[in-house]
């Protein structure tokens, strides 16, 4: 395969670990003065920080599990995306020191007091949660190292092996995706309100994380191809199929929240309802209502079209807006558990952007700069740079 690598700027480690380091100050200024609301914000930066990541490994999977052929050129951007999966161990640390802030059901005296809690005890304690954490961690750990390590391995010797490996690696992991993705948005977010019930919780998450992922890939891939660091085969109509996946799953997202909220309107249960009823106290109504709009609505309208599809410039300024509704999803989510009267945006917020951004560029170059950008061994590639619609 005719391909000559270009390394990335310089600058971009520079970039990424001043964006870093802003945004660590921030948060720690804001366990400084603020802790319990600084957990909260850990949290989110946390639970986004895994859509992308974990999400972006899912999407790897995907490719393998469906025999996918158009997506084979941008799969190693995917992996890269995905090394952040790693440093999910170490991330994870500053949350146990603040399970006491963030979860009532740690509380011992809270729970004896509360008949619903002691029967959920035997899953909500502080043992079980740590040992699901870290349970969960490893296998995506090892399921990233796996599939990773076979598909670099691919580019030295162009040995079909490796596809097969990764076909029987990924058919393993799409059930366990579906179902740690799961716990993971009970055990972090759900049970911040362990009242409430929800059956159908882990799917919205799961579809959030597949519209955070295909944007920021598609976004890294966009930028690629304008600084002419991918094949130079691939073309404007490889992108239809990012876009078109991103907007089917931005509504999917949309009919699982409607199909949420309508389930728990309908029944009118108490245990159900009140979640609901506290993001529509005070500004938290604007900020349910701006869900709706901002998340589905205004992306439905632009992506629906054919040609928004492969227009490069728009398609990248959605990746960025999708990018912010996810976060503003789980700000929504998270949050309303720490300012039950009305949302409130402060200055701690503010290491969120930064963190996120700073890290991602760090390890992205990184481990970028040790690779080919395109899989070049894969025997998939060529029939992907000759896709067409």
């Amino acid at each position: 395969m005719e391909y000559i690598k270009k390394s990335l700027p310089e600058g971009l480690n520079k970039k990424g670990l001043a964006l870093l380091i802003f945004g660590v100050i921030i948060l720690a200024a804001a366990f400084v003065f603020e802790p319990d609301r600084a957990f909260f914000d850990y949290l989110w930066i946390y639970m986004f920080l895994i859509s992308i990541a974990v999400g972006s490994l899912g999407l790897v999977a995907l490719e393998y599990m469906v025999g996918a052929t158009w997506s084979t050129p941008f799969r190693r951007v995917m992996e890269i995306t995905a090394s952040m999966i790693p440093f999910l161990i170490i991330l994870v640390v500053p949350l146990f020191f603040g399970l006491h802030d963030l979860y009532h059901w740690t509380h011992e005296d809270a729970v004896q007091a509360d008949k619903l809690l002691i029967s959920k005890s035997p899953y909500l304690n502080i043992e079980f949660f740590a040992i699901r954490t870290a349970v969960i961690l490893l296998l995506w750990v090892l399921f990233y190292w796996i599939i990773t390590k076979n598909s670099e391995s691919q580019d030295e010797s162009g040995d079909i092996k490796y596809t097969l490996r990764n076909i029987k690696l990924s058919m393993a992991f799409g059930p366990l995706f579906l179902i740690t993705l799961t716990i993971t948005a009970i055990d972090w977010m759900m049970s911040l309100e362990p009242h409430w019930f929800s059956t159908i919780f882990g799917v919205y998450f799961f579809a959030g994380t597949l519209v955070a992922a295909l944007a920021v890939n598609t976004f890294i891939i966009i930028n690629l191809k304008e600084g002419g660091y991918l094949h130079p085969q691939i073309d404007v109509i490889h992108f239809y199929s990012f876009a078109t996946l991103m907007f089917g799953f931005n509504v999917f997202w949309g009919y699982i929240g409607f199909s949420q909220y309508m389930l728990i309107w309908y029944a009118d249960m108490p245990e159900e309802t009140f979640w609901m009823m506290q993001r529509w106290e005070g500004s938290w109504k604007y900020v349910s209502i701006g869900l709706i709009f901002l998340h589905f609505v205004i992306p439905f309208l632009i992506l629906v079209g054919r040609q928004a599809k492969t227009n490069l410039k728009l398609l990248k300024n959605m990746t960025i807006w999708m990018l912010v509704m996810h976060a503003y999803d789980l700000y929504w989510i998270i949050m309303p558990t720490y300012m039950k009267n009305g949302a409130e945006f402060g200055w701690t917020e503010l290491s969120f952007p930064l963190i996120v951004t700073g890290l991602t560029i760090i390890l992205f170059k990184l481990k970028a700069d040790k690779l080919n950008l395109i899989p070049v061994g894969d025997p998939k590639l060529q029939a992907g740079l000759d896709f067409h619609l």
